[in-house]
């Protein structure tokens, strides 16, 4: 089994549950040699944020029943394609990230320096 760290190094924990996120829809942002985007950044999604995925042509509030999306909205939590994650922070508009749900692929794309000023401190249980 593959062991899956946190851009911390430790254990990846989840990321939400509900709604249900990830590439695996696992609830966790782990990922593999399938996810191109790099769904990897535990993010907790503002309006600005929403709105922003929006323009850039992923519309992430409507829902999709017949994929099981509820749709998201300000407060949820989601794993974010790290580039889009980079895209909105470079923007101006970049979410809070949950570092201890956030896969340390990740790294590869955004540097810890800068995930720490978004870093958010709370609970971890999805």
């Amino acid at each position: 089994m593959i062991e899956h760290k946190n851009v911390l190094g430790s254990d990846l924990l989840d990321c939400s549950l509900a709604p249900k996120t990830g590439f695996f829809r696992d609830g966790s942002c782990r990922t593999d040699d399938q996810d191109r985007g790099l769904h990897t950044v535990c993010a907790i999604v503002s309006d600005e944020f929403l709105q922003f995925s929006k323009a850039q042509g992923n519309d992430l509030i409507t829902p999709i029943p017949q994929f099981d999306f509820p749709g998201l909205k300000p407060g949820d939590r989601w794993c974010l394609c790290a580039s889009r994650w980079k895209q909105a922070q470079l923007a101006g508009v970049a979410p809070q990230v949950v570092l201890e749900a956030t896969h340390a692929n990740t790294l590869e794309i955004v540097d810890l320096d800068t995930l720490l000023m978004y870093a958010v401190d709370i609970p971890t249980n999805a």
